[in-house]
């Protein structure tokens, strides 16, 4: 947590940031206390149903004593609604099979009771059970916009459901689960992953008109604190292999190209990464912009 809750030096006689507008003469009214989020939680569930199944009341728990105002979930592997065959909504859970309807009822009675139930949820979903992300915010928040794509367009889905775009009047949240880069340049994983890269790249550089909170299962570890042993990820192989370009050398999501290409998106956006550190592997991320760091770090004191 070093990395992001650091002193920052104040410019000048600037006001600190603020997401909510206050009232004449100071005054806030209950209705300005919550017009923007402050608090997030960014979790890969890896499969929400199984955890559900097995780790619901931990995590109920969690989300009771944290209450954030914003739950974004990764790798939620519940497929898209629509039959076989036919186009999917990845908008809601698919339930035309007596299988699919009784997770989708068990998901929804989850997501129905305490404190879930204070929370309206979008989902994005691949057509099978595979990725998906879903975003959870306080039902007292109203976006002024939701969408699912890095274009912003609100009926596009990214392939796999890996976007969810929230827009609030002063801020937009991203909530994204990043496709693996994987081990062979053959296989087109490298390329995939260059080109998502790219487009967040761009889709940053075309939204500075407002701060943005970008949380998500990033698969990427940017610097040598995000791993455990460095030089162990560095040199890792797949059987063997090793990619023509060395730059492509080493773990999935700790390559060097990975790293600067991820080093300049936080650089164009001017936002700082703030991350837990745990044994192994840590590709979990939420970045913040610098101009929103005191109002948050405010918001948690």
């Amino acid at each position: 947590m070093k990395r992001f809750f650091k002193p920052i030096e104040k410019e000048g006689s600037a006001k600190k940031p603020s997401l909510s507008p206050s009232k004449q003469g100071g005054e806030k009214g209950e209705e300005d206390i919550k017009k923007e989020p402050l608090k997030f939680v960014t979790w890969n569930a890896n499969s929400l149903l199984l955890r559900v199944k097995n780790n619901w009341p931990q995590f109920s728990d969690f989300i009771s004593n944290l209450d954030p105002d914003i739950i974004a979930i990764q790798e939620v592997r519940m497929p898209a609604a629509g039959p076989k065959g036919a186009p999917k909504n990845p908008r809601e859970l698919k339930d035309d099979t007596s299988s699919s309807r009784e997770e989708k009822q068990i998901l929804l009675r989850a997501l129905s009771s305490p404190p879930f139930e204070n929370y309206h949820v979008w989902w994005s979903l691949a057509d099978s059970k595979y990725a998906g992300t879903a975003l959870l915010v306080k039902k007292c928040l109203q976006p002024v916009k939701v969408s699912f794509s890095l274009d912003k367009t609100v009926s596009k889905h990214e392939p796999d459901g890996r976007v969810i775009l929230a827009e609030f009047e002063t801020v937009r949240i991203l909530n994204t689960y990043a496709p693996n880069n994987g081990w062979k340049e053959e296989e087109n994983s490298f390329q995939r992953r260059r080109k998502w890269d790219k487009r967040l790249l761009d889709f940053v550089v075309q939204s500075s008109d407002k701060p943005l909170i970008w949380c998500g299962d990033l698969n990427v570890s940017h610097e040598d604190i995000d791993v455990t042993h460095p030089e162990f990820f560095s040199a890792a192989k797949m059987n063997g292999y090793v990619p023509p370009n060395k730059e492509d050398w080493g773990q999935p999501g700790f390559t060097l190209a990975e790293r600067k290409r991820f080093g300049a998106i936080l650089k164009e956006c001017v936002i700082s990464s703030d991350t837990p550190y745990f044994f192994g592997f840590n590709q979990p991320f939420i970045c913040v912009e610098h101009k929103l760091k005191l109002m948050i770090m405010e918001s948690l004191s």
